[in-house]
């Protein structure tokens, strides 16, 4: 099965879409951590699931100019008219300096501190990036609960293209990163064929109302 590509126009108006959701994620996290958070420019780009890895280890390892090496991910499903999952990927580094920053006194253990704090994380980034989207699309989602998916793996062992269920799918990638040191989160959207040709439809509409 194949998928025919996103116009440039297309291209250009997804990206738009995604910065201004993004936009409104970072805002959301700086006032809840009062720091500045730094936006990269969002990527965009229809993968197979047999490259889904590859392209996420790529778009990270871009990022920060070498590899990535371990990750932390918390995986959370929405759905709708759109679905798809939305995966936070964090570095071994900041946990601490994100601790300090939220207000958590070290009374759990490490790995405990760290689960609560990047759960509560990633679902302030997914919420605001989604809702940012279905604003400007016009729709909405509901989302599952965010949960662990894997602790300090490297980023080609976490997306199994088998267990995938999909074909193709759409990628969109985002980078966050705050003033503590060493602390980014690569926010990932995976969503899958008919959520390709929703999406491409609603660019269309959005296109066309300029």
């Amino acid at each position: 099965m194949t998928f025919q590509e996103y116009t440039p126009d297309q291209e250009d108006a997804l990206q738009e879409v995604v910065n201004i959701a993004m936009g409104q994620a970072g805002a959301a996290l700086a006032q809840v951590l009062d720091v500045y958070v730094a936006l990269s420019v969002p990527r965009v780009r229809i993968v197979s699931a047999d490259g889904v890895a590859d392209a996420v280890q790529a778009m990270i390892a871009s990022a920060q100019d070498g590899d990535p090496g371990d990750v932390t991910a918390v995986r959370q499903g929405f759905f709708n008219s759109l679905r798809g999952e939305s995966i936070a990927l964090f570095g071994t580094e900041g946990c601490n300096s994100l601790a300090d920053l939220m207000g958590h006194e070290q009374a759990l253990e490490k790995d405990e501190i760290d689960r609560e704090l990047l759960l509560e994380v990633s679902n302030i980034l997914s919420g605001a990036v989604l809702n940012g989207v279905a604003e400007q699309l016009d729709t909405d989602f509901a989302f599952s609960a965010p949960t662990l998916m894997a602790m300090r793996q490297p980023v080609n062992r976490l997306l199994d293209a088998q267990a995938l269920g999909w074909d193709y799918a759409l990628l969109v990638e985002v980078n966050f990163r705050l003033e503590a040191p060493g602390f980014s989160c690569h926010l990932v959207l995976l969503m899958p064929e008919e959520s390709i040709e929703f999406m491409r439809r609603g660019l269309d509409a959005m296109l066309e109302g300029l």
